[in-house]
């Protein structure tokens, strides 16, 4: 299921207008200059390893140089909490994936498009730090940079472009241009999950009223409002509501915040429902085992005991009942490289 971070930046940067002032921001001035705008596109697909889906959300739009050659332009972002060293060999994975399937799509061409990885940043501990260049992950031989340098010509040369917010003062991101919401973004990505959000949000009243005289500036603000709750304690949400008020009346804003807040409640009752029926799951999974032990007169020690009886993953639990019918001890059970073989036909 889609996060907060990944549902409010597809929807903010995934419109071409929003995503063309994200990319002027960050790339080198001569591409900015030779790209046709105009006819800047959102393609569909991800290339996302789905068990990153969480901490990642991409985007991958089309353009056309203003000599007609096409352009591809990769946009990862980034919101987990720490910052990933490997990031350049992933971005180098995802590029590969898109060159991949453009390939299948122009079987014709001999030539490859030229595709620009960029990664944007907001993870709420410190600034970016990893490498950005692959060749730099390499343990290369040689005592000196010069010895060091014929060998770094043999391996994989690749380098993506950094949006890191978290390193922008405020002063720097309002001074993009770009429309009122990605401008807003910026700002909520680049503060949203620090403590200085709640202090911040009146100074943006203006902003956000900007958002609103947009022509769909009352869903615009849904969506941020929304985001807000979501990453946002008290605070922050007595913060945003205040905000609210001041850019619009109050019986629309009571009514906004009404149902952002009837949302919330619906969602934490549907999550509470999906991990009690989980709970539900798991326990009847543990019954099932002990039982399967306790009829095959295998002892179960005190400790093996408690950790059945703490076991929370489904998957774990599924596989020691495979086991189950065919150990002998419950070491055997609990062995985390022991592999569950086929049972023999009796």
């Amino acid at each position: 299921m889609p996060g907060p971070h990944d549902l409010f930046v597809r929807y903010t940067f995934g419109h071409p207008e929003r995503a063309e002032a994200e990319l002027r921001a960050v790339l080198p001035p001569h591409v900015v200059s030779e790209v046709d705008w105009s006819s800047l596109r959102r393609e569909s697909g991800s290339v996302v390893d789905p068990e990153l889906r969480e901490t990642e959300s991409d985007l991958l739009f089309t353009a056309r140089l203003r000599t007609g050659r096409s352009l591809l332009l990769y946009v990862l972002l980034e919101h987990q909490s720490s910052v990933d060293r490997w990031m350049a060999l992933r971005m180098l994975r995802y590029v590969v994936r898109q060159l991949e399937h453009w390939r299948q799509q122009h079987l014709e061409s001999a030539l490859l498009p030229v595709i620009i990885p960029l990664v944007m940043f907001h993870g709420p501990e410190g600034a970016w730090t990893a490498p950005r260049r692959v060749e730099d992950l390499f343990e290369l031989p040689g005592e000196t940079e010069e010895a060091r340098k014929s060998w770094r010509a043999l391996v994989p040369r690749f380098e993506y472009l950094l949006d890191d917010l978290t390193a922008e003062r405020e002063e720097a991101l309002r001074a993009r241009s770009g429309p009122p919401l990605a401008q807003l973004a910026w700002l909520v990505l680049r503060y949203g999950r620090s403590d200085e959000l709640a202090h911040r949000l009146p100074a943006w009243t203006a902003l956000f009223a900007q958002v609103h005289a947009t022509p769909e500036g009352t869903e615009h603000l849904v969506v941020v409002m929304r985001y807000l709750l979501w990453i946002g304690g008290k605070t922050i949400q007595r913060a945003a509501g205040q905000v609210l008020h001041s850019v619009m009346d109050a019986q629309q804003a009571e009514a906004l915040m009404g149902s952002w807040a009837e949302e919330m409640i619906e969602r934490g009752l549907q999550q509470g429902l999906a991990r009690g029926r989980e709970e539900g799951l798991c326990r009847g999974r543990v019954e099932s085992l002990l039982r399967i032990l306790t009829l095959r007169r295998i002892p179960v020690d005190e400790a093996s005991r408690q950790r059945i009886l703490h076991c929370t993953e489904l998957e774990t639990l599924d596989c020691w009942l495979d086991r189950a019918l065919q150990v002998t001890t419950v070491s055997e059970l609990l062995d985390d490289g022991a592999r569950a073989s086929p049972l023999k036909d009796s």
